[in-house]
């Protein structure tokens, strides 16, 4: 994994690029001179503490925020509608109503709309589409139940499939292990780790949990208003980086060889 991780701006295309954005709610900067790159086929992690502007930065790339200065760009070209339907985008996990009477094949459905128009009625095609994306992560069999009664780790499977079933060149999620167990973090980051070796799709996935993520990303950034470190995830833990972003007196859990899934994780990439 690590030498993926130091090559891969060399062999693959840029999908995502930050120049010298900055960006301020009112009279506070939420973003300070952010360079930042993410290559096809990368999983780049992006931590920091909240109100750090992790939430913000995603956005940036998405479009829905303007910068005040600097510029971005998606596939080569400012953000725009062509570029959106080549994205696909997992917020944070909310607190829907479980009693809400969606099923799972229609939550899925829900990645195409997009393509086909939110008021058109799904065929057959759009149907067989969403069926195989469910069967690719092992939930076919729940097709037909209530989402609201499937586990957190099964509904955030389901939300991948919705945010991939329009196959997007790049998998923006925010904080995508939250409420859910550590089984169920362990198998989500495999699965995207599946989907960027066999299809060739970018992640970019923030989150609070330095430990977790530097053990699941190609490459780590390091937010706090400023980008104060972008590269190799064992090396983000130097204590000057630490330091700028959650300040003094830090304790950091580390997946390291003996962790048994992160082992298996190194063993199976190496």
């Amino acid at each position: 994994m690590k030498d993926r991780a130091m090559n891969i701006g060399e062999k693959k295309d840029v999908f995502a690029e930050l120049h010298d954005v900055w960006v301020r709610y009112n009279v506070k900067w939420i973003l300070k001179s952010i360079y930042l790159k993410c290559y096809e086929g990368e999983i780049l992690g992006i931590v920091g503490p909240n109100g750090g502007g992790k939430s913000t930065l995603l956005k940036v790339i998405l479009g829905l925020v303007r910068p005040e200065k600097g510029s971005v760009q998606l596939f080569g070209r400012m953000p725009d509608k062509r570029g959106g339907l080549e994205v696909g985008y997992l917020p944070q996990i909310s607190h829907a109503d479980r009693s809400f009477p969606v099923t799972v094949l229609d939550v899925v459905l829900m990645g195409l709309y997009g393509r086909t128009g939110f008021f058109k009625r799904p065929g057959r095609s759009a149907k067989e589409i969403a069926m195989n994306m469910l069967s690719r992560i092992n939930m076919a069999d729940h097709a037909k139940e209530s989402f609201g009664t499937l586990s957190g780790g099964q509904q955030q499977r389901v939300n991948v499939a919705r945010a991939l079933v329009s196959k997007p060149k790049l998998l923006v999620l925010d904080e995508p292990s939250t409420g859910i167990d550590t089984v169920a973090q362990e198998e989500f980051y495999e699965l995207l780790a599946e989907f960027r070796d066999e299809l060739g799709i970018s992640v970019i996935m923030v989150s609070h949990d330095i430990g977790v993520i530097t053990a699941h990303a190609d490459s780590v950034a390091c937010l706090n208003t400023q980008l104060h470190y972008h590269g190799e995830p064992d090396l983000c833990f130097k204590p000057e980086v630490m330091e700028k972003i959650y300040g003094k007196n830090l304790k950091v859990m580390i997946h390291d060889s003996r962790c048994v899934t992160c082992y298996k994780r190194h063993e199976d990439h190496d």
